[in-house]
């Protein structure tokens, strides 16, 4: 019985220690580590309605103005209204033309001068009756082959965009230099507004009658190798500048055209040159635009030597003269004309004298006084 006791005994106590052993519940802190909740913060991070803004950024609506966009009713509406416009100034130019035809017939004039621009229409100059009078002249290469085409006769001007009595001027002298006009002949001149299609002004002139200037220019040009156009532009901006100054007060310079590379070898820069560093399209005096540029750097001291095809070579030279150089200066004159006088005496150059006093415009050749056109009157300042 003993032995039975002691043997139940120590079996119960094993089978009681079991709980002590499974301590399972500690080991599985499974709720603690699977701290899901907080590192998986995907609401917070994923804001996608925040960040996905695509009813603000796709403002289709706004941007798509398919009905502003599509507005061709309206714009065929006035490309209606202006086709008629377009064929009422093409039908009026045509009946200028025209007109100008028959004014020729009725005045008896020896050629009717047709100075336009690129986009002025030529189809109603093609009429046997005038076809051998008619001269076309204009800087547009264009018109110089539909010229061709209607058997017109060409003569090509300085592009550049002048007014129309200076139109009319460069034309006459380009014609009467070609051949096709000579003294005594009868013209008449269409022309029309600088850059503009349609012509618009009529003038009969007469080749040959010359006023004071035309007279200087005409003894000036006679055995010279100079353009005519150029000559003509120098003289009229030395009158400009002798009758009006610069904001009417008085100035003086001189303008030397003509073996310009002889002149800057006999001449030194005093001041900066202005024409210096520019293109030779930008420095021509031909060009209405550099000439008021021109009539201000005629404050400066020295003279402008100017090429033969009209390219300011620069302003503010210093015209040196030998010593020995014997001059037949009219009493009276000072250093600048005996200045201008001896440079055309030891160069083919041909110069200009404005007075700072009496706005007289001088003008020297072969070291003789050619020309002394006086200012009928002055332009003062207020």
């Amino acid at each position: 019985m003993a032995t039975k006791k002691d043997e139940s005994k120590p079996v119960k106590k094993k089978t009681k220690a079991e709980p002590k052993a499974k301590a399972e519940p500690k080991v599985k802190a499974e709720p603690k580590a699977k701290a899901e909740p907080k590192t998986k913060a995907e609401p917070k991070t994923k804001t996608e309605p925040k960040t996905k803004a695509e009813p603000k950024t796709k403002a289709e609506p706004k941007t798509k103005a398919e009905p502003k966009a599509k507005a061709e009713p309206k714009a065929k509406a006035k490309e209606k209204q202006e086709t008629p416009k377009v064929e009422d100034k093409i039908e009026s130019e045509r009946s200028f033309h025209k007109e100008a035809l028959a004014l020729a017939r009725r005045l008896d004039s020896d050629y009717l001068l047709f100075i336009c621009d690129e986009n002025t229409p030529l189809e109603e100059l093609d009429q046997r009756s005038m076809k051998k009078k008619v001269i076309v002249a204009s800087a547009s290469e264009r018109q110089r082959i539909m010229a061709e085409e209607l058997g017109l006769a060409f003569e090509t001007l300085p592009a550049y965009a002048f007014e129309r009595f200076e139109k009319i001027n460069i034309a006459l002298g380009v014609c009467v230099s070609s051949g096709k006009l000579q003294d005594g002949m009868k013209v008449l001149c269409m022309v029309g507004a600088p850059n503009a299609s349609e012509l618009d002004t009529c003038m009969m002139a007469q080749v040959g009658q010359k006023n004071e200037e035309q007279a200087a220019l005409a003894v000036l040009l006679s055995g010279a190798e100079y353009s005519t156009q150029v000559m003509e532009a120098v003289l009229h901006i030395s009158m400009s500048v002798g009758f009006e100054g610069i904001e009417g007060d008085p100035v003086g310079t001189i303008f030397v055209v003509g073996d310009s590379v002889a002149v800057m070898e006999k001449s030194k820069q005093l001041t900066l040159n202005p024409f210096q560093g520019y293109s030779e399209d930008e420095k021509n005096i031909l060009d209405p635009k550099i000439r008021d540029a021109v009539k201000n750097f005629c404050l400066l001291d020295g003279a402008f030597v100017i090429r033969e095809d009209g390219v300011i070579m620069a302003a503010g030279r210093y015209l040196r003269a030998p010593e020995d150089l014997e001059l037949d200066l009219p009493l009276g004159l000072g250093t600048r004309n005996a200045a201008a006088m001896a440079v055309t005496k030891v160069t083919k150059a041909i110069s200009f004298v404005i007075s700072k006093t009496t706005g007289t415009v001088r003008i020297y050749k072969n070291g003789e006084l050619k020309a002394d056109l006086k200012q009928p009157r002055r332009r003062t300042a207020h």
